[in-house]
């Protein structure tokens, strides 16, 4: 999976459409290879993002679980602590 692209399923509060929106460009980014796409592919560029956008937000809204919903703030600061295990910490 592309590191960018975050877990937006059974948070608190729910992924925002911009999240979501976020998500499907860097998918259609990875997937074309293409961080700006040229004028001859920015159509379908931009057709692929806002279909990928409305299957991944019907995805979202049906997916079930009886886990507790994340904390997005708990999981951020798990994320940091892992990486400053994996990294170091950088004094700055």
């Amino acid at each position: 999976m592309c590191r960018n692209i975050k877990t937006l399923f059974n948070f608190e509060p729910p992924a925002t459409d911009d999240e979501i929106r976020a998500a499907s460009l860097q998918f259609v980014r990875k997937l074309s290879g293409f961080n700006e796409p040229s004028k001859a592919n920015k159509l379908a560029f931009d057709n692929a993002v806002n279909e990928v956008t409305s299957v991944a937000k019907t995805l979202l809204e049906s997916l079930v679980t009886n886990a507790e919903s994340r904390n997005r703030e708990v999981e951020a600061e798990r994320a940091r602590a892992r990486n400053a295990s994996r990294f170091g910490v950088r004094d700055e």
